[in-house]
């Protein structure tokens, strides 16, 4: 394993619009001057010029004219606990190396700043433990998708970036003045990244240092509710809605109404006083390619004992609410436990082990004094958060496509089923039109499909 550059994260911007600063200099342009867009970029084209009009015109709180440069980051061997943290971005696109399919036995670590050499190997030891199991798991016929679990959290990743200058900026306030600035891995990360888009785009950088926020980005409840540490117990339930849309359907009818036909409030009532109409309405809304009335509706969801590998499936889904704690509040001795591995038992008392032995690292290290920020990288893959995520309708649709299927990843599917089942108990008649692809049309999949519709179509039709 290549650990001798162990602490070789990186972040390098790879590829940049290529007009430089020219577009957010002529948006900032049009709305003042006249001629033609065309005209107006073509006056734009004076590097120091518009690194000075940018600059003013942000500082204005004219923000939206950066958005037209659009950076391409690539991370190299940082930490799975910084990719959560960049992931968690909604208005990025990210590809990262799949750990379903990949073997990472090779990857390598990131070792945080540890105090003395001691603790440093007693860290390396454990890391270096941990992927030799998750290789003998391989070797044991399992899968690569529930061997994952005992992947530590400071496994490298690789990922891209794409993102665009306004967006980019806001991620680089959190690393370096808000909840990334405490871990030394994310601010490094955010000063390698700064560094290079100064150089790259001074107009769009012009003042980020006086521009920091005055509100920290973290809500300080911090001991507030102390005397309710007694109560703490884990929910029995997999799934927790709490709150939702009411009248949902009648909800989804009027509004395509309104925004179709353009109906008078009268004629909207009276059709939907005939609930086959409102039947038919759903229907055609469900099954068009712009099913915008279903974005009047929302559903929040209490999500629990999700692995941190399946958090980052969630993430994923970038036009939803979700809220994933600190990872300084994971509690080491919760974690997930795939049936591939209770089917057998020696490997089953390794795979506890495996997180005992992290638990023993973790507490040994905070007994060093070692600050909760250094000791996020102490935490595995099948260590467990309750999370929050609040999606609308329209969102939902596409997430029990995907998330139900047969190919999803088995966890993640779990909880989509049981979402989808608590949404058909308060509002059947619009989630009993949800479900995987095959479900109410054909598989995606190709030769990848399962091959299964009639029992997928049996399954969710009595779900």
């Amino acid at each position: 394993m290549d650990s001798d550059n162990y602490r070789g994260s990186r972040a390098v911007i790879i590829g940049m619009t290529d007009t430089d600063e020219k577009i957010p200099a002529a948006a900032g342009r049009i709305s003042t001057q006249s001629g033609n867009a065309m005209e107006i970029f073509e006056r734009s084209q004076d590097r120091e010029k518009n690194a000075k009009l940018i600059a003013k015109v942000t500082r204005s709180g004219h923000n939206s004219t950066i958005e037209h440069t659009v950076f391409n980051i690539a991370f190299k061997d940082v930490s799975v606990f910084a990719e959560q943290f960049m992931i968690e971005f909604r208005l990025a696109s990210f590809t990262v190396k799949s750990r379903r399919y990949v073997d990472f036995s090779d990857c390598g670590f990131y070792v945080p700043f540890l105090e003395s050499e001691e603790l440093e190997n007693k860290y390396r030891e454990t890391m270096e433990y941990l992927f030799s199991e998750y290789s003998s798991f391989l070797e044991a016929g399992i899968p690569k998708e529930d061997a994952r679990f005992l992947l530590p959290y400071c496994l490298r990743s690789n990922f891209f970036c794409t993102v665009n200058a306004r967006e980019l900026l806001h991620i680089l306030r959190a690393m370096l003045f808000g909840r990334g600035s405490a871990f030394k891995e994310l601010y490094d990360l955010g000063t390698q990244i700064y560094g290079q888009i100064e150089k790259l785009a001074p107009g769009i950088c012009a003042d980020f240092f006086k521009r920091r926020p005055d509100a920290s980005d973290k809500i300080a409840l911090g001991y507030m509710f102390n005397n309710y540490a007694d109560c703490e117990k884990d929910s029995v339930n997999k799934v927790e809605l709490l709150s939702y849309t009411p009248d949902a359907e009648k909800s989804v009818a009027k509004s395509a109404l309104i925004w179709t036909r353009q109906y008078s409030p009268e004629a909207v009532e009276k059709i939907i006083s005939d609930k086959n109409n409102v039947d038919k309405i759903i229907d055609c809304v469900v099954s068009s390619s712009r099913p915008r009335p279903l974005e009047t509706l929302n559903y929040t969801f209490r999500i629990n004992g999700v692995s941190l590998s399946t958090i980052t499936h969630f993430a994923r889904h970038r036009v939803h609410g979700l809220m994933v704690p600190s990872l300084t509040l994971t509690d080491r001795t919760k974690y997930i436990v795939p049936d591939t591995v209770k089917a057998m038992p020696e490997i089953l008392k390794r795979y506890h082990d495996a997180f005992a032995k992290m638990k023993n690292l973790y507490d040994y290290l905070k007994e060093q004094v070692c600050s909760e920020e250094q000791l996020v990288y102490c935490q595995m893959s099948g260590n467990t958060l309750d999370i929050v995520s609040s999606m609308n309708g329209r969102e939902l649709l596409l997430f029990f496509k995907l998330r139900t299927c047969s190919r999803a990843q088995w966890e993640i599917r779990e909880y989509a089923v049981e979402m989808l089942r608590q949404l058909r108990k308060i509002s059947p008649r619009i989630f009993s039109r949800f479900g995987p692809s095959c479900y109410f049309s054909s598989c995606p999949e190709g030769a990848l499909s399962c091959g299964k519709p009639d029992e997928i179509k049996e399954f969710f039709g009595n779900l």
